[in-house]
């Protein structure tokens, strides 16, 4: 059927002036009835308001017959010589009928939006979900300008644009945006083409375009992106809370308005994991965060626990082991609303707009550790099937990390208990030094090191000073400093000079790892270092030897500082190589300190520089020892040590003649009446007399033994020290054995007297031979 066209002139004052056939064959009024007449009056509606100049739209215009006709009108107007617009011209036509071309239905039915703007940017065409975008039909907006149809914003100042610049320079454009449209209530991403339309002659005619909704695959980026991201910022830190803390900053407020984490209590304790509840849940909340300042939606504290009803999110993915979605109408998202408007009413104007919420269970290595919770309000979607998936990915990853930080809690706590129940607790009180001690366990990753001191109390008042620090960190490392640290206390109680006990010990190391069933980080992998020193107070001698350890430092009475000049020796464990020990003596009140290499060794630093600051540090006036370690460590240590810290300070005494005695003894079993004597008169000086008989019996027995199984030269020492101490030295090397005398026997008995009588008793090797020793306490009753 031929379209039919209608054409008609209307003056500045609205008056029909022209009126043609095809205007009679669609209205069915004549020239003569139509011309002279006002256009307002030839219609069936009122025209909606246009703009100025061009436009096209549909008419509804009143038949001569009386029913509604709808037209397609154009309108372009006609000015005068002064430029003045004097009326319009009209052409109308019926509305098109359905497509008759297959180009044309393919562009009518295409599943994106479609249109056609002239180079002014006038709709020419629109297709199906163009208009359904829009909310109104083609016939509404053609003809229209583009920027009056929709509302002034910026993104539909930057579609505008892209119109024009294709208009203008003729070439296509491909742009992505996240804006919304008239008829959609929430916004969505678009990839949009726009391309120029040209004659034959190459000019621009008019510009095409069409969007396709790419809000899925754009939700899609942006939860790999959340993953993305979640793998760099959750678990930098080995921390169970502050890792709960980046799941939240993350999540917030891109996949939900309000998101908390709880967590079961023993995850946040040492115990092993109970089975999974089957009813009601008890959780401690550890992290929450919203959108809101303050988080006002939080009907619990940090840090308090919640009971959660077997019907609520929480208990039933923990339960059911999987996300649990809930939406605004359903009964179980009416109760848990319920239930946390009663618990904290002042949140309640906060989730009132709540309309989404999902619980995914916190799932690591088969093992339930908590829940974690994300409720939508601001945010227009509810949670699908793809946020379900995307939440669980990221719980599990969360997990993981939550995980990680709970086992090497729970492994460092476990290394620090060891190695604490190896420190010493109370150093013994002796006369030779004055001690202070401090211990910093390593804040890194790594874990506990296996940094280790000791202060042993030798025979004749001596004392040992012992650090040591096995290479490594976490459980193995604090195994092996208990290892080290028993068999040097075990090796000190046999009496051997510094450089024979590091020989010993780096024989144990070695046997140590060459037995090390488990084949993995033994000793020899870790390595080891120690260092042994003993401090005489009577001939105020220390005697240091070391394997491979941080020679210590020294500070004199007159305030000079200076490390040790010695050999280090190597590390334990390597063998074939002798330590080698160093002498000196130290005037009374001298401070030798001690260390690990924690305190002077970091990443970058120099190690000469940080002895110098270790040197000057330790001259610093003090009130008291205790104070100069404070001050040693403030002064020193690194601001943020990698590696176990361990400082022992000892400040030197000494026991001058008037508490020390020694006689030579003639090798003569008649003389011994006469050194028994001497010893008595000399307690009686000390104003010891009631030790009087015991060190009779003690200095007879050992005198008689020296002279009848020894080697001259022997010499009887008596100290009087916190406990009175008796040493008969000879120049033999073999060793008295304590045995039980037969009834019949004639001898043999002395050593058990000895024994009996004494607080304790023994032997060491002396370069001259050996030294037999008993103490006997000086303490009342």
């Amino acid at each position: 059927m031929e379209q039919v066209v209608a054409a008609a002139v209307i003056d500045a004052d609205g008056i029909v002036t022209a009126w043609s056939e095809g205007a009679r064959l669609l209205t069915g009024h004549p020239a003569e009835e139509a011309v002279g007449r006002t256009a307002v009056d030839l219609l069936a509606e009122e025209l909606p308001r246009r703009a100025d100049g061009e436009w096209t739209g549909p008419v509804v215009v009143r038949h001569r017959d009386g029913h509604p006709v709808t037209l397609t009108v154009t309108a372009c107007p006609v000015l005068g010589p002064d430029g003045l617009r004097t009326g319009y011209t009209l052409s109308a036509q019926r509305p098109a009928a359905p497509e008759p071309t297959l180009a044309g239905r393919a562009f009518q039915q295409a599943s994106m939006s479609m249109s056609v703007f002239d180079p002014q940017q006038h709709y020419l065409r629109l297709n199906e979900v163009a208009c359904k975008v829009m909310g109104v039909s083609e016939d509404v907006l053609l003809g229209r300008h583009f920027p009056d149809t929709v509302e002034e914003a910026v993104h539909s100042r930057g579609f505008n644009w892209h119109l024009r610049h294709v208009a203008e320079t003729g070439r296509p454009i491909r742009y992505e945006s996240f804006t919304g449209a008239p008829s959609l209530n929430r916004e969505h991403a678009w990839t949009t083409e726009m391309w120029p339309v040209k004659d034959t002659s190459g000019a621009v005619t008019a510009v095409a375009l069409a969007a396709f909704d790419s809000t899925e695959q754009y939700l899609a980026r942006q939860r790999l992106t959340l993953l993305n991201e979640a793998a760099a910022s959750i678990g930098t830190t080995l921390d169970v809370v502050r890792t709960t803390e980046e799941v939240v900053e993350l999540l917030v407020p891109r996949f939900a308005d309000f998101v908390s984490v709880d967590l079961l209590d023993w995850v946040l304790g040492a115990d092993e994991p109970p089975p999974v509840p089957t009813g009601e849940v008890v959780l401690r909340r550890v992290a929450h965060g919203s959108a809101h300042e303050g988080t006002p939606e939080a009907a619990v504290r940090l840090g308090e626990t919640d009971v959660h009803p077997p019907f609520s999110p929480p208990a039933r993915a923990l339960r059911e082991g999987r996300a649990v979605r809930i939406q605004a109408g359903e009964p179980d998202f009416m109760h848990w609303l319920v239930e946390r408007n009663a618990r904290a009413p002042e949140g309640r104007r906060f989730r009132s707009g709540v309309h989404s919420v999902i619980s995914v269970p916190l799932l690591a290595r088969g093992t339930t550790l908590g829940v974690l919770v994300g409720v939508r309000i601001a945010h227009p979607d509810d949670y699908e099937d793809d946020d379900a998936v995307f939440a669980e990915e990221l719980a599990s990853r969360a997990a993981v990390c939550i995980d990680n930080a709970r086992r090497f809690a729970r492994e460092r706590t476990t290394a620090l208990a060891l190695q604490h129940s190896l420190l010493p607790r109370g150093l013994p009180g002796q006369a030779a030094v004055e001690v202070a001690h401090r211990y910093l366990p390593s804040g890194s990753t790594a874990g506990i090191g296996g940094d280790w001191f000791d202060v042993i109390p030798l025979s004749g008042s001596r004392v040992a000073l012992v650090v040591g620090d096995v290479v490594g960190h976490g459980i193995p490392s604090s195994a092996t400093m208990g290892r080290l640290c028993m068999a040097v206390r075990t090796l000190a109680d046999v009496d051997l000079p510094p450089d024979e006990l590091l020989t010993h010990l780096d024989d144990l190391v070695t046997h140590l790892a060459a037995y090390d069933e488990d084949g993995g980080d033994d000793v020899a992998e870790l390595g080891a270092t120690c260092l042994y020193a003993v401090y005489d107070p009577v001939s105020r001698r220390l005697a240091v030897a070391a394997a491979g350890h941080p020679a210590p430092a020294v500070v004199l009475p007159d305030g000079s500082a200076q490390l040790v000049r010695m050999t280090p020796g190597p590390p334990l464990g390597v063998g074939g190589l002798p330590f080698e020990a160093v002498e000196l003596e130290l005037p009374e009140g001298s401070v030798v300190a001690l260390y690990t290499d924690g305190l002077i060794e970091d990443r970058g630093r120099d190690v000469d520089r940080a002895t110098g600051e270790l040197c000057n540090a330790l001259t610093a006036p003090t009130a008291s020892l205790d104070a100069l370690c404070d001050s040693v460590l403030k002064a020193v240590l690194p601001e943020e040590p990698g590696d176990d810290v361990a400082l022992l300070l000892a400040r030197t005494r000494a026991l001058g003649a008037d508490r020390v005695a020694t006689w030579d003894v003639v090798p003569d079993p008649a003389h011994v009446a006469e050194t028994r004597q001497a010893a008595t008169e000399q307690l009686a000086a000390w104003g010891l007399e009631e030790a009087a008989f015991v060190t009779e019996l003690v200095v007879s027995e050992l005198v008689t033994n020296a002279i009848r199984y020894g080697t001259p030269p022997i010499r009887l020492r008596l100290i009087r020290d916190r406990s009175l101490i008796c040493e008969v030295s000879d120049g033999s090397s073999t060793s008295p054995h304590l045995r039980r005398a037969h009834a019949f026997d004639e001898g043999g008995r002395g050593l058990l007297l000895v024994a009996q009588l004494t607080q304790r008793w023994g032997s060491r090797q002396t370069d001259r031979g050996k030294t037999i020793w008993a103490e006997q306490s000086l303490e009342p009753g």
